[in-house]
């Protein structure tokens, strides 16, 4: 994993979010829909919930937007994922209060899963993948919050160790131990269910 991947920021995004900061809604809304997808994907790995992540999402744009005036310039992705990031902890918060939802009550999404749909595998390969990914998101879900939140970011969606401290406004270190400790409890819960593992994964 490379220590920087940086966005470039091009002309035309910069200037939508210089048209956005000065009141332009279009503009924005330009950046929203850029950004949404990634921002439901983390959204949805953090809440599990389908229309829980949207609704973060929606909220965390909204956020966004009255907070642009306070955007110092950089990396807006990481700012708007921060703001999205932080309404989902706020989600996270309300349910620990009222008490943890039940895995049989969330839901699992099919454009999110793990591995790619292979329309050349046999029925009795892809409902053996099928198990094996449901079997990776429960051990997604089994992670703290903070621990789920940076290995979402760094081995799904591929992100910098310096872009997901940004995200998280954490130090690099910090977010470095977090994705080695989520890793190490993934692996951990995932060889539970060995037989559902690739042979080289197999202990």
């Amino acid at each position: 994993m490379p220590e920087s991947t940086e966005p470039e920021v091009n002309n035309e995004e910069q200037a939508f979010i210089q048209r956005a900061m000065a009141g332009d809604l279009d503009a924005f809304n330009a950046l929203v829909l850029k950004y949404q997808d990634i921002a439901y994907s983390v959204a949805f790995r953090l809440l599990r919930n389908q229309d829980a992540a949207a609704d973060a999402v929606q909220d965390g744009f909204l956020k966004a937007y009255r907070a642009l005036g306070g955007f110092q310039g950089g990396n807006f992705r990481s700012w708007l994922l921060r703001i999205v990031t932080n309404t989902c902890y706020d989600v996270l918060r309300v349910r620990q209060r009222r008490g943890t939802d039940s895995i049989d009550d969330l839901t699992f999404a099919q454009d999110h899963n793990v591995y790619l749909v292979d329309h050349a595998e046999r029925p009795e390969e892809y409902a053996e993948r099928m198990e094996l990914n449901h079997f990776i998101e429960a051990g997604i879900e089994s992670l703290p919050p903070d621990q789920r939140t940076v290995l979402v970011l760094c081995d799904i969606h591929g992100y910098a160790y310096d872009e997901i401290a940004e995200i998280v406004d954490l130090p690099m270190g910090t977010v470095k131990s977090r994705i080695s400790r989520a890793r190490s409890r993934l692996r951990d819960y995932l060889q539970n269910r060995p037989e559902l593992l690739p042979s080289s994964f197999r202990p």
